[in-house]
């Protein structure tokens, strides 16, 4: 199954990464402030050096920078989705209804909240994945009618991911058919309108 990240490799680069760096920290240290050091100090360094680049590798901010650099040199890299999305739910009798949702995604997670003028979603799965060379992205959810007195409700979404735009104003598109427990299907279209992730896009 395909992921975002290969955590094989990840692992193999922090660990080559963690050991030049250690071993750069205590040369530095002891060619210019403690001669005697012993050695076994480049284990302490390995350990905090280690610890340091996962925590920086799982902070979004520095995800996304590294993200945006592999996506310029890598055109095949799963996109970059986070931000604010506006479209329609085309229902089985062709109504359409308004959607506003916000992606929250990193290495490890991507998180949909979907809004509709009568019901919330939230995130139940996500996978992403590329298929024949087409990215999607896999999605579950549960959504909550306004309606108190309707019951809530399981679906499912294979989105198709395509850019749109040009190279300059590149953004991207979300569509595919959902399915829901209740036995109804229809389809999702949304559009990215911004990369801010923190957007309110509720109706109520």
């Amino acid at each position: 199954m395909f992921r975002i990240v290969r955590f094989d490799m990840l692992l193999k680069y922090i660990a080559l990464t963690t050991v030049i760096i250690s071993i750069g920290i205590y040369t530095l240290v002891q060619t210019y402030w403690l001669p005697d050091i012993s050695l076994f100090k480049v284990i302490t360094i390995s350990s905090i050096v280690s610890t340091l680049l996962i925590l920086l590798l799982l902070t979004s901010f520095i995800s996304r920078k590294i993200w945006a650099i592999l996506a310029l040199v890598d055109k095949s890299i799963f996109p970059d989705l986070n931000g604010t999305w506006e479209g329609e739910i085309t229902l089985e009798d062709g109504k359409e209804i308004l959607a506003k949702a916000v992606i929250r995604q990193s290495l490890l997670a991507t998180q949909i909240d979907m809004h509709g003028e009568s019901t919330k979603s939230i995130t139940l799965e996500t996978t992403p994945t590329i298929e024949q060379g087409q990215k999607k992205l896999y999605y579950i959810y549960r959504s909550t009618p306004k309606n108190p007195g309707w019951p809530s409700y399981n679906g499912s979404t294979l989105f198709d991911i395509r850019t749109i735009g040009s190279e300059k104003g590149k953004k991207y598109e979300l569509s595919g058919h959902y399915y829901t427990d209740r036995k109804t299907i229809g389809r999702i279209r949304l559009s990215q309108v911004s990369k801010d992730s923190n957007s309110d896009v509720s109706f109520y």
